[in-house]
């Protein structure tokens, strides 16, 4: 029996839960080069990255792709979206496809966002594990982690890490008490 591959969230948020300025900018994000927050062991843990178009724009802006030794797949509506050859689009419904993928063999999920996706995958219940790090500032206005959210998920605080600059990083996974 292969066993059930972990869908994870791992994301930078501010006070005010938000992962990005209104316009997609993520500029107020510290440096990652004087600082790793434990990127580098979670991403040697994944195989597989998910996310929506609008985020697959902004990881455009960054120049190579950076996920090239990931499968990545984006999921849009729209059929007609173009991606990189390395990437594969996905029109299908996200929920229906990132259940399949979960059964699937291989290493865990990485949902790098956005929103509306983390929504949708939250609000099924098929995401495991919330690695979430607070940044300490407050955006005011931005694009929301979890806009309209429907659905209460009880989390266990499995570990964090605080680190001098201000920013806590918590990690943690779904309550196996919770009745759903």
């Amino acid at each position: 029996m292969i066993p059930m591959r972990k869908l994870i969230l791992y994301i930078a948020t501010s006070l005010d839960g938000k992962i990005a300025r209104k316009d997609g900018a993520i500029d107020w994000l510290p440096d990652p080069s004087s600082e790793d927050y434990g990127y580098q062991e979670f991403y040697d843990s994944i195989d597989t990255v998910i996310m929506g178009y609008k985020t697959y724009e902004v990881c455009l802006g960054f120049g190579d792709w950076y996920y090239k030794d990931k499968t990545s797949y984006v999921l849009s509506k729209n059929p007609d979206r173009e991606v990189l050859p390395v990437v594969q689009l996905v029109n299908q419904d996200p929920v229906a496809f990132v259940r399949d993928l979960k059964t699937s063999e291989g290493k865990d999920i990485w949902v790098v966002g956005g929103g509306e996706v983390i929504t949708l995958l939250h609000d099924a219940g098929l995401i495991d594990e919330y690695i979430l790090a607070y940044i300490p500032i407050v955006l005011g206005e931005g694009v929301e982690l979890f806009p309209a959210v429907t659905r209460q998920e009880n989390l266990e605080l499995a570990q964090h890490a605080i680190y001098e600059n201000g920013v806590v990083m918590l990690y943690l996974i779904k309550n196996n008490n919770e009745v759903s």
